[in-house]
């Protein structure tokens, strides 16, 4: 069993692909045993951001690497007081429009942005002075945190998937959300497989279960894992 008291902050790893619930559900999770919570999503957006505010093209490999040369990026651990930052202006709303969305894969398929951006996650977590921190993304489970305690694919069926990413963006219907969907999918696929677990990984399938049993499910790996007390329900409800 893992002691969750040490000061080494204790890592959760959680992967998998769009819509499966990943952030949601690592925000909840962390809320209630009082872990940090890391989106690393939100810092690929927040490059694709700043390279289309700066008009840079997010296909092109060079004009990636130099846009993250000069990247004041600052996130925040707290899952009740989440915010995503670009120098003074906080972009936690305007990283998830449809353009930045489109953008994102260009950005975060450059390996050596990859690599920077991996060890950007490390030192956070290292730096949180917190007890435990909820990392996740796509490749938390083999690249970031290869040897976390806790690993966990977190997946669904892509049709549910759309579903509630299509609910999740009311100005898009499902078929739009599945076709972008998959082409994200596709591209992200070419650099880090997020959809098979890998060894040691614990696969939890979320297609038949709402949020509440989600959260449930990575409650019972987590706690078991890490030898901590189940937490009780949140009363607060899910936006």
């Amino acid at each position: 069993m893992t002691d969750v008291t040490t000061q080494t902050p204790a890592i959760i790893a959680m992967d998998g692909p769009a819509g499966s619930g990943k952030s949601s559900v690592s925000k909840e999770v962390a809320r209630r045993i009082g872990f940090g919570y890391l989106d690393t999503g939100a810092a690929y957006r927040a490059l694709a951001w700043q390279a289309l505010q700066t008009e840079r093209d997010t296909s092109d490999a060079t004009s990636v690497l130099e846009v993250a040369s000069d990247f004041p990026f600052s996130i925040s651990l707290d899952p009740d007081a989440f915010w995503v930052k670009v120098g003074d202006t906080e972009v936690t709303e305007a990283i998830r429009e449809p353009r930045v969305s489109d953008a994102v894969s260009g950005v975060a398929r450059v390996a050596l942005v990859r690599r920077a951006m991996n060890a950007m996650f490390r030192s956070l977590v290292a730096d949180s002075g917190l007890r435990g921190v909820i990392i996740e993304g796509r490749d938390i489970t083999t690249v970031v945190a290869p040897d976390a305690p806790v690993r966990i694919l977190l997946s669904a069926d892509p049709v549910v998937r759309a579903a509630r990413r299509s609910a999740e963006l009311t100005s898009l219907d499902t078929a739009a959300v599945a076709v972008a969907m998959q082409r994200r999918d596709a591209s992200d696929a070419q650099v880090v497989d997020f959809l098979e677990a890998a060894p040691g990984v614990i696969p939890i399938d979320s297609t038949d279960l709402d949020f509440e049993q989600t959260v449930d499910a990575v409650l019972e790996v987590v706690t078991d894992i890490l030898n901590i007390a189940a937490p009780a329900a949140s009363t607060e409800p899910e936006a």
